[in-house]
């Protein structure tokens, strides 16, 4: 039976998925998410329910779409795939209705602004409120174990750390250097993560998602691809960052504080 659960949870987060690569198109330029069928980005010819089933369709169309014929992004296929396998982990890793329902909601949102930062190098507000409103209203679910800080207080502090943390960045680049360094999506991106976790995350958060960014980076600059100067989209390296912290950052905080 537990097979057959973790299949649907799987085809859940696959159609959840689908539904995220909407966003991810949509969201950016401002268009109605639940108004008119999808589209082809190329042709801009709406695609047939038989050729829109999550995962299935990428392989039966072999990679393109049946109007055109011109190639479609593997992100679509990557989104769904990487959604369904998140859906399924959280499923099998807690056992609380109330739990399911709001990690899925909260991965689906941090897997839409991973891809849209990626892609265009913004995090749209109505995101990160949506991030900060979740936050809060954890600390009032019950029934709800997590490693998630379930205190008010601590949440209330964990955002103003976590927006100021990048805020102060933002500042002191632009005072020193005359240019942004940083986008305020980003600041209001860890000011959800520290409602989440509390301000304890956010100097391992913001350590090692530029550790992150650095190994990123660094390629491109010695082959000069890229200069100090170039956009580089940081709330990815936020959001892995975030995620390691969530799997393991109690061991880790326990290991250095010993």
């Amino acid at each position: 039976m537990i097979f057959f659960y973790s299949l649907l949870i799987f085809a859940l987060g696959a159609c959840l998925g689908s539904f995220a690569n909407v966003c991810i198109y949509r969201l950016p330029k401002n268009e109605q998410l639940v108004n008119g069928r999808s589209f082809c980005p190329k042709c801009k010819k709406k695609i047939s329910w038989f050729d829109n089933l999550p995962l299935i369709s990428f392989f039966l169309l072999n990679r393109k779409c049946r109007n055109c014929n011109k190639i479609i992004s593997s992100r679509y296929f990557i989104v769904e795939l990487i959604t369904g396998i998140t859906f399924l982990l959280i499923y099998l890793r807690f056992d609380n209705l109330i739990t399911y329902i709001f990690l899925f909601i909260l991965s689906l949102i941090l897997i839409i602004i991973f891809f849209i930062d990626l892609e265009n190098f913004i995090i749209p507000d109505s995101l990160n409120f949506s991030i900060i409103i979740l936050g809060l209203s954890k600390n009032f679910l019950p029934n709800f174990n997590t490693n998630l800080i379930h205190e008010i207080n601590q949440s209330i502090i964990g955002g103003i750390v976590g927006y100021l943390s990048i805020w102060l960045i933002i500042f002191l680049y632009k005072t020193f250097k005359k240019i942004d360094g940083m986008g305020l999506g980003d600041a209001k991106l860890m000011a959800g993560i520290g409602i989440l976790f509390g301000w304890q995350s956010i100097p391992f958060v913001l350590f090692v998602s530029s550790i992150l960014g650095l190994i990123f980076v660094v390629p491109s600059l010695l082959k000069r691809q890229k200069t100090m100067r170039s956009e580089i989209p940081f709330g990815p390296f936020i959001i892995v960052a975030c995620l390691i912290y969530f799997m393991c950052g109690n061991l880790l905080y326990s290991l250095i504080l010993v």
